[in-house]
């Protein structure tokens, strides 16, 4: 059995959390949370890490050139940069409203980047 040891990101608190994990990688405690979501980020980022990832796309027709968005759910960090990758070839016009969905299901993982915000159209 060995001992990990991460911060855990979920809230401010930024808790050090210690983690036991056997000799198949399985998760068999984990200690120094102050909440349930400690434990839970912990075992999930030492078997499957995921992140909500927010970047921008070009918008053309806005008062702005770029458009912020966001993933509706939480990604493998592993597929991060294929998202981006995904995410620079995309332009859209405007009128945009928040939380329209920008590209569905962005590169096969049952996943849609939105926009998190409004742009109208510029005369």
């Amino acid at each position: 059995m060995k001992k990990v040891e991460m911060i855990c990101i979920v809230c401010p608190m930024s808790c050090r959390l210690v983690i036991d994990v056997d000799d198949a990688g399985a998760v068999q405690s984990v200690a120094g949370n102050s909440c349930n979501r400690g434990d839970i980020y912990a075992r999930k980022e030492l078997t499957n890490p995921t992140r909500m990832l927010t970047s921008t796309v070009k918008i053309s027709g806005a008062i702005y050139d770029r458009l912020p968005v966001i993933t509706s759910s939480d990604i493998p960090k592993g597929m991060m940069f294929e998202v981006m990758k995904a995410l620079a070839n995309i332009e859209v016009v405007a009128p945009v409203k928040a939380n329209d969905i920008i590209i569905e299901n962005v590169c096969n993982l049952g996943i849609n980047i939105i926009a998190s915000r409004s742009m109208e159209q510029v005369h």
